[in-house]
């Protein structure tokens, strides 16, 4: 499992280990690991030409000491000074090695043709401390990065992310790559900061010992598996999960056979839909798997026993609809409220306050709803509003955008690092509902089934899509080829 920490932990842990080694030596096994992966971004070092942009603090030193390495090896290493001070003894190190260096204020022609000159540059501009909107000579070193057709290596944190949030404001590098010291920023995680930090490359320098628990979490191919269930030689369809999918209307009929195909493929032993006629007729079609009732009034009194329900998608904001949450919301098994649902709860959450679990799956927009926040402002800091949303109203949150983000008080957050933009078509949010009620009814908590739901449905729709666009029901269907991919058996 990814960890991730914010700036301050980070710090204070750094500070631990550096009272416990000699001066010196953590930047210097720094600037070795981000030596090193500059090498393997340039096809030959010996030869190429690096612009580093460098700073006043530490990372600059970073930078400059990993350049004295490539410039030793042969390239042409050419440093802009931008800050008010410089590591003098990096600098130092690049001079005697071959290097050279000019000031940010010597020019902007000549500042551009190094940079534009570069088969690769280093940002080592700012560190993980700094906040808000990069300035002068900054901003434009960024952009002028941005510019430029040589990839970009940032140092700890691409210049203009902020290191504990992932907020942008302003100007901002965009890196090939991010060599991240010692641990993952939580800012690396979480975009927009983390559509901006390209691969990232973590280097151990001892920090372990001394950090924290983490801020956020992600599931990886590694961790994913132990959470996902996985039938014995003595399960039975009930005891795999039974779950209730209360979705769809005469208008949304396709939200039903989404959801319902959701949680059937993600392993759920038996799937019960409860809907009006119209959606119940496609789903029999599509589905002849699920136990399927019609629902001529907003009553589960003959849906039968379900050990989790999912309702919300597609079913209309009506009295009817209203009545059908209110209910399910009364049950005392665990419950994921989406899309309509969502929208219905809005206008009391308190119904959401219950002894069972609650899940709740919203966008932006129906976050917005739910709390009276900015829709704006959410998906500005999408990690920060889905925790005081988790704590408001009392829920698990998983809250759907380019990073997905769950969170539960009392947990570190988790973000989900899979999925693919062709991910944003109707109908793949109503998937992500039926997987997840399949977990909960699998046994998982709240947290756990909301991760693992996320991660299994941006696999599935990674595989899908191929790069090239998908629909919603592909997610659906590929779901079982993404659960193989996780057990080491690649997809045929």
């Amino acid at each position: 499992m990814f960890t991730a920490y914010t700036a301050d932990q980070i710090r204070a842990a750094e500070h631990a280990l550096m009272a416990t080694l000699p001066e010196g030596t953590l930047m210097l096994r720094a600037a070795t690991g981000l030596a090193a992966v500059c090498a393997a971004a340039l096809p030959r070092v010996y030869g190429s030409r690096v612009a580093l942009l460098v700073g006043s603090g530490d990372n600059g030193g970073d930078a400059l000491y990993a350049g004295a390495d490539l410039a030793r090896r042969g390239a042409a290493v050419t440093a802009v000074l931008a800050g008010s001070r410089t590591h003098e003894a990096g600098l130092a190190a690049l001079l005697r090695a071959g290097g050279r260096a000019t000031r940010a204020s010597g020019g902007a022609g000549g500042v551009r043709r190094v940079v534009e000159g570069a088969d690769l540059i280093v940002d080592g501009l700012v560190g993980i401390g700094a906040a808000g909107a990069l300035r002068e000579p900054y901003a434009g070193l960024a952009e002028m990065a941005g510019d430029a057709a040589a990839p970009v290596v940032a140092v700890d944190v691409p210049s203009g992310v902020d290191a504990s949030t992932g907020r942008v404001e302003g100007a901002a590098v965009r890196a090939a790559v991010t060599v991240t010291m010692g641990a993952r920023k939580t800012g690396l995680l979480v975009d927009p900061g983390a559509a901006r930090a390209g691969r990232v490359e973590l280097i151990d320098i001892g920090l372990g010992p001394y950090l924290p628990d983490p801020d956020v979490t992600a599931l990886t191919r590694a961790s994913a598996p132990g959470l996902l269930p996985r039938p014995g030689a003595e399960s039975d369809k009930y005891r795999r999960g039974v779950v209730g999918i209360a979705a769809g209307s005469d208008l949304y009929t396709g939200a039903a056979v989404l959801a319902v195909g959701g949680a059937l493929n993600a392993g759920a032993g038996m799937v019960r839909y409860a809907g009006p006629a119209g959606p119940a007729g496609q789903v029999r079609a599509r589905w002849p798997e699920a136990v399927v009732t019609v629902l001529d009034e907003p009553t589960l009194d003959e849906v039968g026993r379900v050990q989790a329900w999912v309702v919300g998608p597609g079913i209309g904001t009506g009295p009817w609809a209203r009545e059908l949450v209110r209910r399910v919301l009364a049950t005392d098994v665990p419950v994921l409220v989406d899309a309509d649902g969502l929208t219905l709860v809005a206008q009391d959450a308190a119904v959401l306050r219950r002894t069972a679990p609650v899940l709740i799956t919203p966008h932006a927009g129906e976050l917005a709803r739910l709390t009276g926040a900015a829709r704006a402002g959410i998906e500005a800091a999408p990690l920060r509003h889905a925790r005081a949303a988790a704590a408001e109203l009392g829920v698990t949150v998983l809250l759907k955008g380019s990073t997905t983000v769950v969170a539960e008080e009392g947990a570190p957050a988790r973000v989900n690092v899979t999925g693919t933009p062709w991910l944003a078509t109707g109908g793949t949010g109503d998937v992500l509902s039926g997987i997840a009620g399949s977990l909960l009814a699998q046994g998982l908590g709240a947290r756990d089934a909301g991760s693992l739901a996320a991660y299994l449905h941006g696999l599935a729709g990674r595989l899908a899509a191929d790069g090239a666009p998908l629909t919603a029901a592909g997610v659906a269907e590929t779901l079982p080829t993404a659960i193989r991919t996780l057990y080491g058996r690649a997809p045929a």
